[in-house]
């Protein structure tokens, strides 16, 4: 054991799979994507107390990401694997979820390289809670 609890990803090519172990395989990543997600928001508000305004910045976007990804996921099947997909995958279907996260990456991105406020922080708090709306998770 690596440490690791995750869904080893399989090629479309592969069809072989019966449906029962894809349908099992799609609801062991939604219970992944939410436990993270709602560990992110958590581990972000933590951070807020604390005034580590950059930390929880990074912990509240890595929390929309997880709950985007779910919305993706509950909605048309399948979730992204990297930044790229996520952005064209929301862009061209769910542009109230892709202008969030349009608008919230670059602040992400500055956690390295700048200090980050409260405000900003509270924003991406608001952010990340109201895309767990949609995707349907209470945190």
């Amino acid at each position: 054991m690596n440490g690791i609890d995750k869904l080893s990803e399989t090629s479309e090519e592969s069809g072989k799979q019966d449906e029962g172990k894809l349908e099992g395989s799609k609801w062991k990543r939604e219970a992944i994507l939410e436990k993270t997600g709602r560990e992110y928001f958590s581990a972000g508000e933590d951070e807020l107390k604390k005034e580590r305004y950059n930390s929880s910045v990074v912990l509240f976007f890595k929390a929309l990401t997880s709950f985007s990804d779910l919305y993706l996921l509950k909605n048309i099947g399948k979730s992204p694997s990297s930044h790229a997909d996520r952005f064209r995958l929301t862009k061209e279907r769910f542009p109230e979820v892709y202008e969030i996260l349009d608008k919230d990456f670059p602040f992400y991105q500055e956690s390295y390289n700048a200090i980050l406020s409260r405000e900003l922080a509270e924003k991406m708090k608001n952010d990340a809670e109201t895309v767990a709306r949609k995707a349907k998770i209470e945190i």
